[in-house]
C-alpha cells in the first residue's frame, strides 16, 4: 500500500502533510511512502531528507497512491487524478466545500476531514486546529511585542547591525 504526499499548490501554503521524521513509522507499518519532488521544500524539508529515511520521490503521487496525505483540500483537477477508491486525509473544509466532497464521492474516495477531529485530550495528537491555534497564538504575541518599544527598543538592520 502506498502513502502519497503531493506538493501543495495553494498559493502561499508552506506546510507539508508529512515530515521526514514520520516516514519511518509508516514504513515500519509496512507502507511505502511516495513524496512528490518539492513537497516539503517550503516547509524546510528538502527532497533528500525524505529519501534518507526511505521515502521515494514520485512526480505524480496523487494517482499512484492508495492513501493521500494533503494539507488543503484537493482542487478539482487534483481530485480527477486521485486513484478511484483511494483514501484522502487532510483539511477538506467540509462545511464550505460541498462540490469538492461530491467530486470525491463520485471517485469513491474515502475522505477524512482533519478539522473535524474531536478537540479532546485523547485526540490531541491528531487535532490540527489546536496545533494551528497554538502556533498563531505564539505568533500574535510576538507580533504585538515587536511593536512595543519596551520589549524591542533596538532594531536589527538588514546588514545584521543593531541600531537604537
Amino acid at each position: 500500500m502506498i502513502v502519497g504526499v503531493p506538493r501543495e499548490i495553494t498559493p502561499d501554503e508552506r506546510r507539508v502533510a508529512l515530515i521526514p521524521d514520520l516516514v519511518a513509522a509508516l514504513k515500519k507499518a509496512g507502507l511505502e511512502v511516495a513524496v512528490e519532488p518539492g513537497a516539503g521544500a517550503l516547509a524546510g524539508f528538502p527532497d533528500s531528507a525524505y529519501e534518507q529515511v526511505g521515502a521515494r520521490l514520485q512526480a505524480d503521487s496523487l494517482s499512484a497512491s492508495d492513501i493521500v496525505l494533503k494539507v488543503r483540500a484537493p482542487t478539482p483537477e487534483e481530485t480527477t487524478r486521485l486513484k478511484e477508491g483511494a483514501t484522502l486525509i487532510g483539511m477538506l473544509s467540509p462545511a464550505t466545500n460541498q462540490a469538492g466532497l461530491e467530486a470525491l464521492a463520485a471517485r469513491k474516495v474515502t475522505a477524512f476531514a482533519m478539522e473535524r477531529m474531536p478537540r479532546i485530550t485523547r485526540a490531541q495528537s491528531m487535532d490540527v486546529l489546536s496545533a494551528m491555534s497554538t502556533v498563531m497564538g505564539y505568533k500574535a504575541g510576538l507580533l504585538a511585542a515587536s511593536h512595543l518599544p519596551k520589549f524591542f527598543p533596538l532594531l536589527m538592520t538588514a546588514a545584521g547591525t543593531i541600531t537604537p
